[in-house]
């Protein structure tokens, strides 16, 4: 996943009667509640009643808004979550960043289920908030009642090949750009490092992200941390858009994902250069019994792109009326 991810986490209206895209005030339903876990402030934002169902999102590095923005309405048929994992969004910064993990964020799911007092939760991951979700569920069998993962890697591997696809289009593409990247590679600039990281994150990544590249931003009033780079540097690794290392690299799910009891919704996206075609297809082999949904006129985001299709098979699958 790109550095400036956040960048593309937006949502669009549409002529469809779907909440999510028509209630301008959609964010300001929610009230911020902190907890304290392992001695950190953690913001949380619950509404509604009914089946409990996690909201995570991606990066790692962002924070719960955009997922808030695609998803809140549901409060009208559900108990919806959002919340920031550590070092993202509202919430409190670790004291030492060896903190941010795959494994750390997992227990925060199981930790925030028990503070809230709830039996099974449902999860709904988005990009990166996949790699936790299935990790959940594989660890939380008897815990994970229904699943959704979209636009999701299955594993490290999975995760350096969205990596490979973004700089082949970026280098093919954007050569001039590109021979920059280069000229600092060769001097042994890491992606987290100036100039690097800025000469990177220049490249027009919508292409990469979106099939339908027209997509307008829309945000919370209140500004807040959207994004964490130290986050995203930690997990992935400090040279992660070229060489995938950290606790991502050591995730690996393929041989796991058959044994998962969760009725499981998997969705991509035909033009998605994030979540490769080549390696979505795969969850047809490793997890058999799930749902697979491709979105043929979508990339990154089919929720935004494709949203009638989207909202009609994700409450179907849901069972929301």
């Amino acid at each position: 996943m790109k550095t400036y991810l956040f960048l593309i986490c937006v949502f669009l209206q549409s002529a469809l009667n779907i909440q999510a895209q028509t209630d301008p005030n959609i964010f300001d339903k929610f009230e911020s509640k902190f907890y304290t876990i392992d001695g950190y402030n953690i913001n949380v934002e619950v509404l509604g009643e009914g089946d409990p169902i996690f909201f995570l999102p991606g990066g790692p590095g962002n924070s719960h808004d955009y997922m808030q923005g695609a998803f809140g309405q549901y409060y009208k048929s559900n108990q919806v979550i959002f919340f920031d994992w550590l070092g993202r969004g509202k919430s409190d910064d670790a004291k030492d960043n060896s903190e941010y993990s795959v494994k750390n964020d997992v227990a925060m799911i199981e930790a925030l289920r028990k503070i809230l007092k709830l039996d099974k939760i449902s999860i709904v991951g988005h990009s990166y908030g996949t790699v936790p979700a299935q990790a959940y569920a594989i660890k939380y069998k008897d815990r994970a009642d229904k699943l959704v993962l979209i636009n999701g890697f299955h594993s490290g591997a999975m995760w350096q090949a969205n990596c490979d696809s973004y700089n082949h289009y970026a280098k093919t593409h954007f050569p001039e750009k590109w021979q920059v990247v280069d000229s600092l590679r060769s001097l042994g600039y890491l992606s987290s490092e100036e100039p690097l990281k800025t000469v990177y994150g220049n490249f027009p990544i919508k292409y990469i992200y979106y099939h339908d590249t027209k997509l307008t931003s829309k945000t919370p009033k209140t500004d807040y941390r959207g994004w964490s780079g130290d986050v995203y540097t930690t997990i992935i690794g400090p040279d992660g858009d070229f060489d995938v290392s950290g606790s991502m690299i050591n995730q690996d799910y393929r041989r796991q994902l058959k044994a998962v009891k969760a009725k499981t919704l998997i969705v991509a996206g035909r033009y998605d250069g994030v979540s490769t075609p080549e390696f979505a297809i795969q969850y047809k082999t490793f997890m058999p019994q799930a749902q697979f949904e491709m979105f043929e006129q979508s990339g990154h985001n089919p929720y935004l792109e494709e949203p009638e299709k989207f909202y009609r098979i994700f409450e179907e699958f849901m069972g929301i009326k």
